[in-house]
């Protein structure tokens, strides 16, 4: 089992900057991908960045050049650094891993509990 604390998020200002933060506990031993995802009331849930176990990295066109993903494996954390907000970045942001298992030999998908982002304009 894997455990997706989240963090950050709250109300920001047009123009201003947020971080999200997601760690991670449990099982890890290894991590497929992982990313952070975003959702607004009747859509889809979106995803904003991911990046694979290898490193390679995407970004929802609508968020590249403002926001950047990265990790801290020491501490088994991700971050979301969200700068220039929008208010279309609006939306409950989850942060989500893929990760293996060695005991039950397949691999699953992973959530957090979700935080809300509300930009102002």
């Amino acid at each position: 089992q894997v455990q997706l604390m989240e963090s950050g998020g709250g109300l920001g200002q047009a123009g201003g900057s947020l971080r999200l933060s997601c760690a991670a506990s449990g099982s890890l031993f290894r991590i497929n991908h992982m990313g952070w995802y975003r959702q607004i009331p009747g859509k889809q849930r979106v995803l904003v960045a991911k990046v694979t176990g290898a490193g390679s990295t995407t970004y929802l066109d609508s968020v590249k050049g403002r926001f950047t993903m990265s990790r801290d494996n020491a501490k088994n954390t991700m971050y979301l650094q969200m700068n220039m907000l929008k208010p279309e970045d609006t939306a409950v942001y989850y942060c989500n891993v893929n990760v293996y298992s060695q005991v039950q030999m397949r691999s699953d998908d992973y959530w957090g509990q979700g935080t809300q982002v509300t930009v102002s304009s």
